[in-house]
């Protein structure tokens, strides 16, 4: 087990393990804001924890009164305090179990147990005209050293239906996921002194007692995983039951220790808070320069400039390509060069993308009479000047409206008559992801037969998001016949390829890309969490066109790259997996 002189090794030794092991990362909003979980961090802040209360984070001072005298003290104050004030007694507490016997503790500390060492659920007196503090379950942080924050209220309303505590008094939130988040603090800074909040909460005011060690030990992982198993209730409603809380088994350490135990752990949870903040800024130094110098591949003029930026990121490619971000980073460039026409060579034998569209338009024609769709007869603005690279000399810009037939889907709540009705699946926004279908859950819908076969998919047609929050403008996937008879709602387009000589491949690579993203950021319209599209903005839409043979040579092409970007950031994931693992492995073994 680990001691306190080998603390400071322990940390230093495994360094780079803590700030390197990466449990996740979200990405939200449209600032793209990207959050990291440190997992190695993590670790260590736990560790950390549950060396304090084993008494392993600082040494034992023999000068120290023992804690067995501490522990009287505390009887006797409890005794005094009862008959002065009007608190009650918890009952009876069982005598220390079978876990403190296997378990031993420093010498001149003893166990005792939470509620021998303060008073559960005390309740406030005070007049209704007072001011006090009320403390919803949001303002409790899970993390060690964030005090409670809280709101002033008259104690007349906030007296009645919630939990009560005082300044100073410790509470644990009781119900899941808050407990198992290590949700809970040392109320301060309280109006008035009192206060009262979520009644989902478990208070101890202590006696003679550290509040901030009480603390560390309900943050500590060791007692939340011995509570977990002991809460009770339905899934989502359950709780850690009163018993538990009052009865815990709590290692007691001197008085001085315990606030010595207390500054260490800042001084170390400031430690971490400097590493974490510097892993962030690596990582984010990082992401900065890895965009930068892909970066550099879509803005280069010509054939030699891409060459060499290519040869300066491949010389440095270990060190770039290093994170699944970078991976990510990494596809979204070659889709970039892909739409560009950078990808691959163009072949001079290439049929011009000009004659092709010749026929994709007449094409067009016929399936509008064939569906019987509306022809709009308002002109659309040109696109020539529509995509702000040059494309090459074989290719051609055209509108989605030029090309495809765009349908809105069918809108919920019609009225059907039961004897013209058909059940029938239909896709929503949640079903089309960017570049691919979760079909994982389908809903039916009841339409006229009569409409069926306006909504009714095919295979090739192209999905496209109509909007919601800023990740879901624009998204796009191909369908493939997954579902038999299946339609779409009318928040998700139908984009339908007239004929054959355009891959639905090669317009979602565009979309998907950096370019298409754009477009419709721009032409969304556009609230503070939301934004969304017209069919009138997709129909605007530009669109660059290879040759049919350049379509099909560059869509390889990006498969192929795209399934080695795949095993790298496969063993990324395994590379950040193992070291997760060695990080759980190294707590294990300090904490004995």
């Amino acid at each position: 087990m680990t001691d306190v002189t080998s603390i400071d090794i322990l940390l230093t030794d495994h360094l780079d393990l803590w700030t390197s092991a990466i449990a996740h990362r979200s990405v939200s909003g449209r600032g793209r804001s990207k959050k990291f979980s440190l997992h190695g961090i993590e670790k260590l802040r736990g560790l950390i924890l549950d060396l304090a209360v084993r008494g392993k984070l600082v040494p034992q001072d023999p000068e120290d009164e023992p804690a067995a005298e501490l522990l009287k003290q505390i009887r006797s104050e409890k005794v005094r305090l009862l008959r002065t004030n009007r608190l009650k007694e918890a009952k009876a507490l069982p005598e220390p179990g079978a876990r403190e016997s296997v378990s031993s503790l420093p010498r001149g500390w003893v166990w005792s147990q939470l509620g021998a060492v303060g008073f559960i659920s005390p309740r406030n007196l005070a007049a209704d005209a007072q001011e006090a503090s009320f403390v919803p379950m949001p303002m409790i942080a899970s993390e060690y050293g964030v005090a409670n924050e809280h709101e002033v209220r008259p104690w007349g309303e906030i007296k009645k239906g919630y939990t009560h505590f005082a300044e100073g008094d410790v509470g644990l939130a009781k119900i899941t996921p808050c407990f198992e988040n290590g949700k809970s603090t040392v109320f301060r800074g309280l109006t008035g002194g009192i206060g009262s909040g979520t009644t989902e909460l478990h208070i101890l005011r202590p006696v003679i007692v550290d509040p901030d060690y009480l603390l560390i030990f309900l943050k500590s992982p060791s007692f939340i995983a011995a509570g977990i198993p002991k809460m009770t209730g339905t899934a989502g409603q359950k709780r850690v039951p009163t018993e538990f809380f009052a009865n815990s088994p709590f290692p007691l350490p001197p008085l001085a220790e315990q606030s010595r135990i207390v500054g260490k752990v800042d001084e170390l949870m400031a430690l971490c808070d400097r590493l974490e903040a510097g892993a962030h800024e690596a990582i984010e130094a990082h992401q900065l320069l890895v965009s930068e110098l892909l970066a550099t591949l879509t803005t280069s003029r010509d054939a030699g400039e891409l060459a060499d930026n290519w040869a300066l990121i491949e010389a440095h490619f270990d060190t770039l390509i290093a994170t699944e971000d970078s991976v990510d980073q990494l596809k979204q460039t070659i889709l970039q060069l892909a739409v560009m026409g950078r990808l691959v060579r163009q072949d001079p034998n290439d049929e011009p993308a000009a004659e092709l569209l010749k026929r994709i338009k007449a094409a067009k024609v016929v399936a509008h009479e064939q569906e019987k769709l509306s022809v709009r007869s308002s002109q659309l603005k040109q696109v020539s000047k529509g995509v702000n690279f040059k494309i090459p000399r074989t290719w051609a810009i055209t509108s989605f409206d030029d090309v495809f037939l765009i349908v809105s889907g069918i809108t919920k709540g019609q009225k059907v008559p039961p004897s013209e009705a058909i059940e029938l699946p239909y896709l929503r926004v949640a079903n089309v992801q960017r570049g691919f279908l979760d079909l994982t859950e389908i809903k039916s819908i009841a339409v006229k037969s009569s409409d069926a076969r306006r909504y009714e998919l095919r295979r090739g047609d192209i999905l496209m998001t109509e909007g919601g929050d800023w990740d879901k403008v624009g998204r796009a996937a191909i369908w493939s016949d997954e579902i038999e008879r299946c339609i779409h709602q009318n928040h998700v387009f139908r984009i339908r390829p007239p004929s054959e000589e355009i891959q639905p491949e090669w317009v979602i690579s565009y979309v998907n890309s950096a370019f298409g993203k754009q477009y419709f950021q721009d032409a969304s319209k556009q609230t503070t969490n939301l934004a969304s599209i017209n069919k009138t903005q997709l129909r605007f839409c530009p669109l660059p066109v290879p040759p049919l043979a350049e379509q099909n040579r560059i869509l390889a092409k990006i498969d192929s790259l795209f399934k080695l970007c795949e095993r790298l950031k496969s063993g990324l994931m395994d590379a950040s997996d193992s070291k997760m693992e060695i990080a759980d492995a190294v707590v294990a073994k300090a904490i004995g």
